[in-house]
């Protein structure tokens, strides 16, 4: 097999995406030290970069009229975290919003930066040539949610600093009876009814909870590697009729540029459900009794 470095042609700016990241160090062997450094890691860190390099320049000389690095970056802290409050509450908002805004920022960034020509299209793989239209065996860049290992390490992420949030907020008892503690105040048989009803449905929520990685993981890398072999059939589209090479140029060029639109909607989509579900889970588990508690306050006091 003839192996060199290859590039797709310029009619083809996004290739098909493999289920698996491939290693780019350690020579592709799964026993070597370097292999977990794929090409979605790699990516992610090219991405991780860029924010920080965005946040660096528009916050390291602030000033009272801000410029536009400055206003651009303020405008979207400032629309996240109108958000999270709105759903979280004014006292769990400090607490969660770094953890919801970088991944929000982090998700919306690595999704389109899967878009750019050249994501899936340089690599290696069989071809005679630079410019050969070949297929890439082992691209270099993948996009790094669109790899399964990346979003369901942010979903566990999330899920530890929710736990750490829960517990702050409510203790261990507190969550323990806000799961499973019965609501009423029923007495005598009802209440005992009532108990059982709600421990069961206390046993539902921990099996929920224990769900919530794998649904908020598989959500976003559904999304986004659906939205990456999509664009990689529209522009194969000429070799499946059989056309010739300038039909196959004019298909792969135009036929993915209305999916590239939809694909910059359904990339800031995701990034929004996958931060506002994280919001909505930290609100339900630590603002209910808050407001519970308030309530009874009031009572009392009047």
């Amino acid at each position: 097999m003839d192996v060199s470095f290859s590039f797709s042609s310029s009619a083809i700016v996004l290739a098909e995406v493999s289920r698996k990241a491939v290693s780019l160090l350690g020579g592709g062997e799964k026993d070597s030290f370097w292999s977990f450094v794929t090409n979605s890691c790699f990516v992610a860190a090219v991405v991780t970069c860029i924010i920080i390099w965005i946040a660096n320049k528009a916050t390291s000389k602030m000033t009272l009229i801000p410029h536009p690095w400055q206003n651009f970056f303020e405008s979207i802290i400032e629309a996240v975290y109108n958000q999270v409050e709105a759903i979280v509450g004014p006292k769990q908002a400090p607490r969660a919003f770094p953890l919801l805004a970088t991944l929000f920022i982090f998700i919306l960034v690595s999704n389109y930066f899967g878009l750019l020509p050249g994501v899936g299209t340089i690599g290696w793989g069989e071809g005679h040539g630079m410019f050969s239209l070949t297929h890439i065996e082992r691209p270099l860049l993948r996009p790094a949610t669109a790899d399964l290992n990346m979003t369901l390490g942010m979903a566990l992420c999330f899920m530890l600093i929710w736990l750490y949030l829960t517990i702050r907020e409510l203790g261990v008892w507190g969550f323990i009876k806000h799961t499973f503690g019965p609501k009423g105040g029923a007495k005598g048989l009802m209440g005992i009814f009532i108990a059982l009803v709600f421990l069961l449905v206390g046993a539902i929520e921990i099996v929920s909870i224990m769900f919530r990685p794998g649904s908020l993981s598989l959500r976003l890398f559904g999304n986004i590697y659906a939205g990456e072999t999509l664009l990689h059939t529209m522009m194969s589209l000429g070799d499946m009729f059989g056309l010739g090479s300038i039909g196959k140029f004019i298909i792969a060029t135009i036929a993915p540029i209305p999916f590239y639109f939809m694909e910059l909607l359904v990339g800031l989509l995701q990034a929004a459900v996958f931060t506002l579900l994280c919001a909505v889970y930290i609100q339900l588990s630590t603002t209910h009794d808050e407001h519970h508690g308030e309530e009874h306050g009031d009572d009392h006091h009047h």
